[in-house]
């Protein structure tokens, strides 16, 4: 391994951070500062330093889509202006790798310029691509037997099955209208904990639940592969893009639970909005400006970003489609974030709207 720096070559704390956690552990003093303590890094290592801070760190999102509002490469000179305590870092950074970093001007289909996704939003052209959704994804099964999670804060029968059904009111969540209630749940617990927006004063509670029958599930989570189609015309970006907006997109995906519950479907299978913080998944990644979901030998790595909630048509508790194995109480011990960083002091671009200032409330 050939040193080039090390995380104590640094003097911006979130880079520094950054650059421990990648960095390992090796013997002899940093070529650059002298250090012997600092966590060492190769051209490689920079390079993943460099991506997680200034690429990640600086990923800003729009109504549908995000996009990193700098870039880096080793064709370009450097060409943004950093905060006074990071400059010295960023020219450490240049001199030892040769990398340039400029801001980015995104794709447009990075933002939410697909045109699927821009029919969706239109209550005038919506129907046939709703009509394409329910045709071209796959159909999934949630076999008999099969157990899911789902969660209540502070139910006021907490033994009682029948508290844990769809919620009496219908439509205020992702997939629910009145006329056609929903129940979520998933497979992954801890999931279940975070789309209920848990504090560490709520009174939890989990209902283990099966399914009585195979369940016949429309499952958006596939990765549609789609022919001779660009990323601005696919719909499997664009469906992508959908369960990972906020409320705002919830009129668009109610009407597509709808029209798999009128294609007698018991329910469907979504990508949790939570999905990316669980998995660790960077958002909407390119490799030459073209996404890894247009790849076919990427499709295990982006399937692997993905936690799969289910969404239940009807009442399944009283229909008797779904029955409890049991219900326990939850009590949380411990709460653990992983962190990255990221500079400040960078203009917006300019598709980022103006009035967005922090993330959706709901999911």
């Amino acid at each position: 391994m050939e040193i080039s720096l090390c995380s104590d070559c640094f003097q911006d704390p979130g880079l520094r951070m950054d650059a421990e956690r990648v960095g390992i552990e090796a013997d002899g003093a940093c070529p650059v500062c002298g250090s012997a303590t600092g966590r060492k890094l190769d051209q490689q290592l920079i390079a993943s330093v460099a991506r997680s801070f200034f690429v990640w760190g600086t990923m800003s999102r729009s109504d549908y889509g995000a996009a990193p509002i700098v870039q880096f490469n080793e064709h370009q000179k450097t060409s943004i202006d950093a905060p006074p305590w990071l400059e010295p870092d960023l020219r450490r950074i240049e001199e030892a790798t040769g990398f340039g970093f400029f801001l980015y001007g995104p794709r447009l289909w990075m933002v939410g310029g697909v045109e699927p996704l821009e029919a969706l939003q239109d209550p005038a052209q919506r129907e046939p691509v709703i009509r394409r959704i329910v045709a071209e994804y796959p159909a999934g099964t949630l076999a008999a037997g099969e157990v899911f999670y789902r969660i209540r804060k502070g139910p006021a029968r907490p033994d009682d099955a029948a508290q844990y059904d769809s919620p009496p009111a219908a439509g205020g969540g992702r997939l629910d209208t009145p006329d056609n209630p929903v129940m979520y749940g998933s497979q992954d617990l801890q999931v279940c904990i975070r789309e209920c927006r848990v504090t560490a004063e709520d009174e939890l509670y989990v209902a283990s639940l099966a399914a009585t029958r195979d369940l016949k599930l429309l499952d958006l989570t596939h990765l549609l592969y789609e022919e001779h189609v660009t990323e601005f015309d696919s719909v499997d970006m664009a469906v992508h893009m959908l369960f990972l907006a906020g409320p705002h997109s919830y009129e668009i995906t109610r009407l597509i639970a709808q029209g798999a519950r009128a294609a007698g479907y018991d329910g469907v299978i979504y990508p949790s909005y939570f999905s990316l913080l669980r998995t660790g998944g960077m958002p909407f990644e390119t490799a030459y400006g073209i996404s890894l979901r247009r790849f076919p030998q990427a499709a295990g790595y982006e399937r692997a970003k993905i936690i799969p909630n289910l969404g239940l048509f009807g009442r399944p508790v009283r229909e008797g489609t779904v029955a409890p194995r049991g219900i326990n109480r939850i009590v949380l011990d411990r709460v653990e974030y992983g962190i990255r960083f990221g500079p400040v002091g960078f203009d917006r671009e300019p598709w980022r709207p103006e009035d967005f200032s922090e993330e959706p409330s709901e999911a």
